[in-house]
Formats: structure tokens, C-alpha cells, sequence
């Protein structure tokens, strides 16, 4: 496959497996990712996951605000497949029927279910004990095509956002590289989606990030683990905001209203649910840094957050 010409479009950490494997075993002429916007602590932008494996392997980068009218470049190198991977815009009905062997994603969900911006976050949210990733043919709707191929793998009770993503990704370039032949070749089938089995996984809402003490302990453990570590789940102590990265479940009964404080050690801190205690051991407070609990209290007197509600 090394003379296919290939424009791959992804962004974040977790394209970039799946963007150096390409350049193993294809000819990646250009790479597409969204503009830079992260910045260091003084304030200089930083390049996006993709664009820094890019700029190490000497390959030609663009970066458009705006996809659907800034395309041409993309056609003027005449790739034989575009492959996207986490881009996060919606790429133009033009560019999808320009190369020969068509446009194909490499989404992170067993489609139809998940489609959106954030389908492992969900997974891991929704408690789901399965996803995927699925290789699928790029249409003008939301990962609606049709499917090419597809792997399961186990979502583990102490999986959060980070291991899973890690898993994935190197799921998704062991997918994609086994898949491209077939593609190229024209021996892969093609499945339609069924769109009475359609779920979503959008993008995680400033609101979603937020835990609400009076859900059962499961979710909210679904919801720390779903969140983190970026952008992690959180909630509010006297104002200030607690960011949460990990937590226990317990088979202790709450006895209190949910949220409020009931015992704090250095194994965590003990709140009241809708149902069982969950105890919070990995915390943020706002203007202080990550630690876990143990070291969380070296630095305050307990008996000031006991009865405290966390909101």
C-alpha cells in the first residue's frame, strides 16, 4: 500500500497511532487538523497532537477555520482516500466523492450506536460493558455510512477515559490497516445502519461535566471515570470548584441528604448519594494542585468539611 496517496484528517491524542501507522504503511501526501487553540502557561499556541507528528515526519500541513469552504487544497493533492479520525468539523459533499477509493472514517463506537463527538466518554458514562470501533464509508449525515468493519472490545470496571482511549486507538490503527486492502481491492462489504438502533454520543456539555449527588452511586462513578482525566467531572465546596478523578464504590447506605460529607480519611471522602456512599480519593481544589486524598489532608483540618454538601 505504500504508493496510496492518502489526506488524513484527525486532531486530537487519539488520531495520532492511527496517523503513524498510516505513514508506515502508506504515502501520506497532507494532514488536516484543526487550527491550534491550546496554549502554554505563557500564552503560545501550541499545535494539535496530529500537526506535531506532521511536523516530525516532514509531511505538508493545513489547518483550515472552516472546512466546508476552505477544501480545494485538500483536492489539489489528489489523494486516492481521505481518512479521518477525530477531525471535529463536517467534511464537505465535495471532498467526500473526490478520491477514487472515497472517504472513510475511523470512529470510536460499534455504529449505529454513539455517533457524535464523544462516543467513549458516553460509553464509559452510560456504563455500557462493550464498544468498539468501526471503519465505515463517510456520508453527508453524522457517521451515518455504511459500515465496513468493526472490532468489540471490553470496557473493564476500572477503565476511565484515558485507558480506554489508549486501548482504542491502537484497536482503531490495527482495524484500519487490516480493512485498507479490502477497501482498495473491492472485496469489503458494505452494511447499511439501522437507524432505529441510533444513539448519540455528542460532545460533553459544560452542564454534563457536573455531578449530581442525588443519581445512584454507579453513575456518578460511570461519570468520574467517563471524564477522566480532561475534562473531569466536578462539583462545588463553599464556591469553589472540586474536580473529581477517581472514586470508589462502597456498600455503605447513605444516611444523609446526597452530597453531604460524612466521614473523611486517607482513603477518601465519604458522600452521601441517592443511594450507597461513594468515596472520592484522586481530587482538584480549585487553586490548589491534583492529589489524592491522603496528601489532601496533611493541609486541612477534617472537622471544617464534615456535614459540608458538596453541589
Amino acid at each position: 500500500m505504500k504508493n496510496l496517496k492518502v489526506v488524513f484528517m484527525g486532531t486530537p491524542t487519539f488520531s495520532v497511532p492511527i496517523l503513524e501507522e498510516l505513514i508506515k504503511e502508506t504515502s501520506v501526501v497532507l494532514v488536516v487538523s484543526q487550527p491550534d487553540r491550546e496554549k502554554d502557561r505563557k500564552g503560545t499556541l501550541l499545535p494539535t497532537p496530529i500537526k506535531e507528528i506532521a511536523q516530525k515526519n516532514n509531511i505538508d500541513i493545513y489547518q483550515p477555520i472552516n472546512i466546508k469552504k476552505d477544501y480545494q487544497k485538500i483536492i489539489d493533492y489528489n489523494p486516492d482516500i481521505i481518512i479521518t479520525c477525530a477531525y471535529g468539523q463536517i467534511i464537505p459533499e465535495q471532498l467526500l466523492k473526490y478520491p477514487k477509493y472515497g472517504c472513510i472514517n475511523v470512529h470510536g463506537s460499534l455504529l449505529p450506536k454513539l455517533r457524535g463527538g464523544a462516543p467513549i466518554h458516553h460509553a464509559i458514562i452510560n456504563g455500557d460493558k462493550y464498544t468498539g470501533i468501526t471503519i465505515m464509508y463517510m456520508d453527508k449525515k453524522m457517521d451515518s455510512g455504511d459500515i465496513i468493519s468493526q472490532e468489540k472490545i471490553e470496557i473493564l470496571p476500572e477503565d476511565n477515559l484515558d485507558s480506554l482511549y489508549e486501548k482504542m486507538s491502537y484497536l482503531g490503527k490495527k482495524l484500519l490497516i487490516k480493512t485498507l486492502p479490502t477497501i482498495i481491492d473491492g472485496t469489503n462489504t458494505r452494511i447499511k445502519q439501522k437507524e432505529e438502533d441510533v444513539t448519540f454520543g455528542l460532545n460533553i456539555t459544560k452542564e454534563e461535566e457536573k455531578i449530581d449527588f442525588n443519581m445512584p452511586s454507579i453513575n456518578i462513578y460511570n461519570l468520574i471515570r467517563g471524564l477522566s482525566t480532561i475534562p473531569g467531572a466536578y462539583c462545588l465546596i463553599d464556591n469553589k470548584r472540586i474536580k473529581i478523578y477517581k472514586s470508589e464504590l462502597t456498600n455503605f447506605k447513605s444516611i444523609s441528604e446526597p452530597g453531604r460529607i460524612e466521614k473523611i480519611d486517607k482513603t477518601g471522602i465519604y458522600v452521601n448519594t441517592s443511594d450507597n456512599i461513594i468515596k472520592l480519593t484522586d481530587i482538584k481544589l480549585e487553586g490548589k494542585k491534583r492529589c489524592l486524598v491522603k496528601d489532601f489532608i496533611n493541609g486541612i483540618n477534617i472537622e471544617d468539611y464534615l456535614g459540608k454538601v458538596l453541589e
